[in-house]
């Protein structure tokens, strides 16, 4: 039987990790919802859609270059959640459970791409 992608267990961790950030970015204040809000978003649903296009591609150097966006993508969720707790709008239990997650994600990142340089 053919592995499909929600049987990865990047996208797994990534799914709820975008479950996480919708409901903490609920706690935003409303003039931020057309600011940090959506690049939070944007950059989130980015990585999923390079999850999935990384998943799809059959040549590796296809595969490894959405794997690096990914990659871009969490070092920006990172850098966003950093502003969004030095701006008070989500607490430090907030912040190391959004880095804990960002961490897990890269950790199968990691495993992805080494996995597609052996190859």
């Amino acid at each position: 039987m053919k592995k499909e992608v929600q049987d990865t267990k990047i996208y797994q961790v990534y799914i709820d990790f975008i479950a996480y950030i919708e409901m903490i970015t609920l706690k935003y204040p409303n003039s931020t919802k057309q600011g940090i809000v959506s690049i939070i978003k944007k950059y989130l649903y980015d990585g999923m859609e390079n999850i999935l296009y990384a998943y799809k591609a059959f040549e590796k150097k296809e595969k490894l270059e959405y794997l690096n966006k990914l990659d871009i993508n969490l070092k920006m969720l990172k850098v966003l959640a950093r502003v969004s707790y030095k701006k008070k709008y989500i607490n430090v239990k907030n912040y190391e459970a959004w880095s804990r997650k960002i961490n897990n994600i890269c950790k199968s990142l990691g495993g992805w791409i080494n996995s597609c340089l052996k190859q």
